[in-house]
């Protein structure tokens, strides 16, 4: 039974919740202190070698379709020139601008010193370092562009050409690297789950799937089960990130693109949700990455109504896939890697929940805030209270991705800014008041009782 206490009260623990990785006992106490240096965790941070340098890492048997996917590039590029998406001008600026900094997309020492740069202590890996000129592609097209309409052995050979390289990109400093690796999950579901497991042995942290399935069976079909099992069992999320959307639909008018491509990766929560996935598998961790979470509370709002009884959906089947409100699935399972957290999504954290916001730069795309992140900071976090900053900035992706805390604490000590660089008042009780309202109303669709809450059970 749903306790009455969690479905009012949306910071309510969790019995059920997976526990958050402990340090051991004989460790030292790494708690931070009010003044402490922020411990910042990237959420979404971005490596690939450039393309054509795949090749070892590829088997043989692909080289002569890799020849052809890299003879196809100009064309890619052509097209992408003509939908407006490469400013070429600024194209040339980016790239003058940042050489150095750039290699770090696939240099190890590079990437580390851009990171130290930015006072980012660690970070979860996701394909396709250059997101201007797609310069860094995986094979076949399968890194941000992982599609269900790839072909299956091309796309699961270009897929594990990717991670067979980020294992090793990663192996130098795993402690401040999650590598995220490429999943086919339309592909044949034994290979899918067989990669799961060699990505896992491989140093790899995490999953990515593809945000659209095209004309293979949506994520709510059971033949998924085993890939969501084996991933709980592996205890690394599963996360879609955006890139992938329907390009051919949407001729020259860019406007189109990009209303809608933050909208693709946040569609596979919903089909999980109300499938029961989250409730059939209580271990797997889901996350949608470099979409903002601005539309999650509205989305939430609606949702839990649905479940909850509210007038609209009186007249519908009972959701028996689901034993609890979806803001409990939410909080216990789901997070949102919010790229470049703005402040109206700030605004919003307590209906979206402080811990489910976890902070990315996304390194090195010049959308993200590098090599700038501590000014992107102040701007964004200078009056939100230090407790929820160290939640959002960090503490809460070394609990999703499994980092050691007290492995990063002297690093973090080093490099990362503290509460007063970022502008944040040192009399923090007034800053605590200054929200009070807002984290008291928290998820106004349950504090209101607007609808029998504790009815719906």
């Amino acid at each position: 039974m749903t306790d009455p206490q969690a479905a009012t009260d949306p910071q309510a623990p969790d019995p059920q919740a997976p526990t958050a990785p402990q340090a051991p006992a004989d460790r030292p106490d790494t708690r931070p202190g009010p003044d402490d240096p922020y411990l910042i965790i990237s959420s979404d941070c971005h490596a690939g070698l450039p393309t054509e340098e795949y090749r070892p890492y590829l088997e043989a048997r692909f080289h002569r379709a890799f020849d052809t996917f890299l003879g196809e590039r100009d064309a890619r590029r052509a097209a992408a020139t003509r939908l407006g998406i490469r400013n070429e001008a600024f194209a040339a600026r980016w790239f003058q601008d940042h050489e150095e900094g750039l290699r770090g997309g696939w240099d190890p020492a590079q990437r580390l010193k851009e990171l130290d740069g930015d006072g980012v202590a660690a970070e979860v890996v996701f394909p396709d370092a250059d997101a201007v000129d797609s310069g860094t592609a995986a094979p076949f097209g399968v890194g941000l562009g992982l599609s269900g309409d790839q072909d299956p052995d091309l796309g699961m050979a270009g897929a594990q050409a990717h991670n067979r390289w980020l294992a090793d990109f990663v192996s130098g400093h795993p402690e401040r690297h999650c590598g995220v690796a490429l999943l086919p999950v339309t592909a044949d579901t034994g290979r899918v789950v067989a990669e799961i497991h060699r990505a896992k042995e491989s140093g790899l942290g995490a999953l990515m799937i593809p945000s659209m399935w095209v004309d293979k069976e949506p994520y709510h079909d059971r033949r998924y089960d085993p890939v969501w099992a084996a991933a709980a069992e592996c205890a690394m999320p599963v996360l879609t990130h955006s890139g992938a959307a329907p390009r051919h639909e949407y001729g020259d008018h860019l406007g189109i693109y990009v209303s809608e491509v933050t909208w693709w990766p946040a569609r596979p929560l919903w089909f999980l949700l109300w499938s029961g996935v989250f409730e059939r598998h209580p271990g797997l961790r889901f996350g949608v990455a470099e979409s903002g979470c601005w539309w999650l509370p509205n989305l939430l709002w609606f949702m839990d109504r649905l479940y909850l009884g509210a007038h609209g959906g009186k007249k519908l089947s009972p959701f028996a896939a689901l034993k609890r409100p979806p803001h409990e699935y939410l909080d216990r399972q789901v997070f949102v890697c919010a790229t470049n957290t703005k402040r109206r999504e700030l605004a919003q954290r307590y209906e979206i929940g402080v811990d489910n916001i976890l902070w990315g730069s996304d390194f090195p795309h010049p959308e993200g805030t590098w090599p700038d992140t501590r000014g992107w900071l102040t701007k964004t976090f200078h009056d939100i209270p230090v407790a929820e900053t160290r939640r959002m900035l960090g503490l809460s992706a070394a609990e999703a991705f499994g980092f050691d805390t007290a492995r990063l604490a002297p690093l973090a000590r080093r490099i990362g800014p503290t509460p007063a660089d970022l502008g944040q008042s040192a009399d923090q009780p007034a800053v605590e008041a200054s929200w009070a309202r807002s984290r008291e109303v928290g998820r106004h669709w349950l504090t209101d009782h607007d609808f029998p809450v504790l009815g719906a059970q």
